[in-house]
């Protein structure tokens, strides 16, 4: 590393944001860059460690101190080069990812890791500015056929990577749009869709064709599609959602976040509220929201709620308050329980802990309110505090607790594949493969609900293995 002494010289400095007042205004992103000369400082901040941690705390093992040096060096193209070698779509982790890797950075046990998220997601930015991302076309065509189910990260990177090995890619999506939770799941204010659009017409320049409106296991059958290709892989996510079985569940104005967030979405990609949202309006509007659970989709809930002109938002969490800051000592470099306040909760928001919501009250048949208690420990061990019972205004009350795995009816049921112990399709990450010949399965619907960073690594490696499974021999990366 050239600059040795970086992380002593120069202080972290991250993107701003738009002010709280301006950006609830909008749906847009509101995320500042920085110039890239303050990115290049903030390169040169990368010791020279030994051993880079950040690597392992990356799930596609990215090679970050070598595109930090190249950033440093103004040498933004190579670093481009260096970045795409591990990941497929920066501009996506570039901004949704949690970022472990800063977790596991090295100056990170002073509470002052390299800024890695907001340097990645300059890097490929400037590389789409300047027109350096191209198309990258087979040389020549292998003759085989591969269908990818389900167009979110793990699907989109399966597909590229099998693309770009000289396959013909076809990738299958029961919605409208291509993107699955990056497109519906995500609210641009995170994240803006023309991120997607621009990656899909480089991989349609790179041959693969995108079919929407096909479900498989509905209106496509999975047995027709092992007969007309020569492997299939599963990458439809995990879309099963917790449930919350208390009395009043039934009451109008509890939903799933998955059917609140999606029409937003699809308003702001321009469809009129018809097609937005065949099922009914969800507003936030004018309403005493009340989101349950505490994770990355509750936080997506909050600061939608709050654009649609919410009059009051409160998240809970089952789970104790975590601690605000993390014994280094018994963590770092692994990724650390802390209390994790996101751009949406600053935005305005109550924050409870240690929550458990016992009943729905309400008249007429919609919620009015929920009735809770305070509970002590954790998990299996967790009671409830006598006396500690409240009651809670709430005209909306959206269900943000996490997700169980893949939907069973249709596709998984229909092609027969056995599951783990969890209800996941069952498939390992050496080669991929489900119970059933030829079929694959990649992604949270393989591994459970997690990271967008880790479907990419996934939909990879489900890639190389698929290749090598045709061709006797695979040059694809894992």
């Amino acid at each position: 590393m050239g600059l040795v002494n970086g992380f002593l010289e120069i202080e972290r400095k991250e993107r701003p944001y738009e002010k709280v007042e301006a950006r609830l205004k909008t749906w847009r992103e509101f995320i500042h860059p920085l110039p890239p000369a303050e990115v290049g400082k903030q390169g040169a901040r990368c010791m020279d460690c030994g051993i880079p941690f950040c690597h392992n705390g990356c799930p596609v093992n990215n090679i970050i101190p070598e595109w930090n040096e190249l950033v440093r060096r103004d040498r933004w193209r190579d670093a481009l080069e260096v970045l795409h070698s591990t990941n497929n779509f920066p501009e996506f982790t570039g901004r949704i990812c949690p970022a472990p890797c800063e977790a596991a950075c090295t100056l990170n046990i002073d509470d002052n890791p390299v800024t890695i998220k907001s340097i990645e997601c300059a890097i490929i930015d400037r590389g789409w500015e300047e027109g350096w991302i191209k198309p990258v076309v087979a040389a020549k065509k292998t003759g085989k056929r591969v269908a990818v189910v389900g167009s979110g990260p793990a699907g989109m990177a399966c597909a590229q990577q099998l693309a770009r090995a000289g396959h013909s890619v076809t990738l299958f999506e029961k919605a409208d749009r291509i993107g699955g939770l990056l497109r519906y799941g995500i609210p641009d204010f995170k994240m803006e869709k023309h991120l997607i659009d621009r990656r899909m017409r480089q991989m349609e320049a790179e041959g693969v064709e995108f079919r929407t409106g096909v479900e498989v296991g509905a209106t496509l059958a999975v047995k027709s599609l092992l007969e007309g290709y020569d492997a299939v892989a599963l990458t439809g996510g995990a879309e099963w959602p917790r449930d919350l079985p208390v009395p009043g569940r039934e009451l109008a104005g509890i939903h799933f976040a998955m059917d609140f967030l999606v029409p937003q979405n699809k308003r702001v990609a321009g469809d009129d509220e018809a097609r937005a949202a065949p099922k009914g309006t969800i507003s936030a509007k004018g309403k005493h929201v009340v989101v349950i659970g505490g994770g990355d989709t509750g936080s997506d809930c909050v600061g939608t709620s709050n654009r649609q002109g919410a009059a009051s938002v409160t998240q809970l969490e089952v789970m104790p308050r975590p601690p605000e800051k993390e014994n280094k000592a018994l963590t770092w470099p692994d990724w650390p329980l802390k209390m994790r306040t996101s751009s949406s909760h600053e935005e305005g928001a109550e924050r409870d802990f240690a929550v458990l919501t016992k009943r729905a009250l309400g008249t007429n048949g919609k919620v009015e309110a929920l009735e809770c208690v305070r509970v002590a420990g954790a998990g299996g061990a967790m009671k409830e505090i006598e006396g500690s019972g409240f009651r809670l205004k709430a005209d909306l009350v959206l269900l943000a607790m996490g997700f169980l795995g893949p939907r069973k009816p249709g596709m998984v049921e229909q092609s027969g594949v056995a599951l783990d112990a969890r209800g996941n399709v069952a498939a390992n990450v050496q080669d991929y493969k489900t119970s059933i010949p030829r079929l694959f399965a990649a992604g949270d619907m393989r591994r459970g609900q997690s990271l967008v960073v880790w479907a990419i690594r996934e939909g990879r490696q489900c890639a190389r293995a698929i290749d090598e499974g045709l061709m006797g021999a695979t040059t694809l990366p894992r």
